[in-house]
């Protein structure tokens, strides 16, 4: 296989080959987290089209699992993982992720992993983006990949790492570091660190909007404000009718229009009460619904990516009462505008390089293709 030009910089064409991503497997490996890592960016691009049309896209990504040895690895807590590449057989992936790992807090496992971090040492040299998460950080620090630069691990090992080796700046505080030459060194530092990883590397790889939609899927970092904030029409477009069809297709260019609904009926040439009908027998939703849910879909896409006065997105919209609107959009969302920009719009931010920079070697312009992609969930 020859290397890559470069690694995950510009999205690559699909039809020509998908970015390769190696995830590693070891008998300290959590088979959830290496089965998560995989789920996760198996999701991407295939997962968002199932979601708003029911019919699933094609994966922009290749995830597989490598180890050691082939066949397959019993994982930490005694559950086996399947291989699904020998280190040995394995080129040199676009992307290399190692998962948490279960190192003793005490020296008596270092250079354990001597196979491990001379294949890890081959892919770096080669030009692979190497990643980690949580204490995975341990095996890239094991390979000397990260001495001389700053380093972030789970808090319990940070100071094994320290320790161990003393060339490399280990920065506690920090959540995300992304660092070395050409800024290939990206770590993740806290247990459940591997979903803010998967989203990196898929925003670097693909695009922001494509880890956003996969944040939404799998419902990541929220979990306690439920699922509203993530769910997009999962009932938009049909194929059964193709009349209504035609209305939802005319209705996600003109969702601001002051009387849609109307518009819709007579666009589809049927009598008021018939529309109705038809479009809920469709849908599942009544028209008006269907369009207070398209405009919010809208208000969201805008919060996350401007500074928009939340009473200028009601207009955009179309909506001129704007206390209505905040009503309306807590109900269908569970959060007030406010607080939706100030959490998905700082998750945008986080993968579009503005706040993974903060702290790090990496510039915001340095993070590759992160430019956004707008979601036509609708259309």
């Amino acid at each position: 296989m020859n290397r890559p030009t470069s690694t995950c910089t510009t999205a690559t064409p699909i039809a020509a080959r998908l970015p390769r991503i190696a995830i590693v497997a070891t008998p300290l490996s959590s088979a959830s987290v290496v089965y998560g890592m995989y789920e996760m960016f198996k999701c991407a691009g295939r997962g968002w089209p199932w979601v708003v049309s029911g019919v699933y896209g094609q994966s922009v990504l290749d995830p597989f699992i490598v180890a050691a040895m082939p066949g397959q690895v019993t994982g930490c807590n005694g559950l086996p993982i399947r291989v699904d590449l020998p280190m040995s057989d394995c080129p040199s992936p676009d992307v290399v992720c190692v998962p948490e790992s279960m190192l003793a807090l005490d020296d008596r496992q270092a250079g354990m992993f001597e196979r491990e971090a001379a294949w890890l040492r081959r892919c770096h040299a080669e030009g692979s983006l190497m990643t980690a998460a949580c204490s995975g950080a341990m095996l890239l620090a094991e390979a000397g990949l990260l001495d001389g630069y700053e380093a972030t691990t789970h808090w319990a090992y940070c100071d094994t790492m320290q320790r161990r080796h003393p060339a490399v700046r280990v920065q506690p505080q920090r959540a995300l570091m992304v660092t070395g030459d050409g800024h290939r060194l990206v770590m993740a530092g806290g247990g459940s660190s591997w979903m803010d990883l998967g989203l990196y590397v898929i925003a670097r790889c693909i695009d922001v909007e494509t880890a956003m939609q996969v944040a939404r899927i799998l419902l990541i970092d929220w979990h306690q404000v439920g699922q509203q904030p993530f769910a997009r029409v999962a009932r938009s477009r049909q194929l059964d009718d193709a009349l209504i069809g035609r209305c939802q297709a005319w209705i996600a260019e003109h969702y601001a229009d002051p009387a849609p609904v109307a518009a819709m009926a007579q666009l589809s040439g049927l009598p008021a009460r018939s529309f109705q009908r038809r479009f809920k027998q469709a849908t599942g939703m009544a028209p008006l619904e269907y369009v207070h849910t398209m405009r919010i879909e809208e208000a969201k896409h805008l919060l996350e990516t401007g500074e928009l006065p939340v009473s200028a997105v009601a207009q955009e919209v179309g909506y001129d009462d704007a206390a209505f609107f905040g009503r309306l959009f807590k109900r269908q969302v569970n959060l007030t505008p406010p607080q939706y920009r100030r959490r998905f719009g700082g998750l945008r931010a986080a993968l579009s390089g503005d706040t993974c920079s903060i702290g790090s070697t990496a510039s915001a312009g340095d993070t590759g293709n992160m430019g956004r992609r707008r979601a036509a969930a609708l259309a």
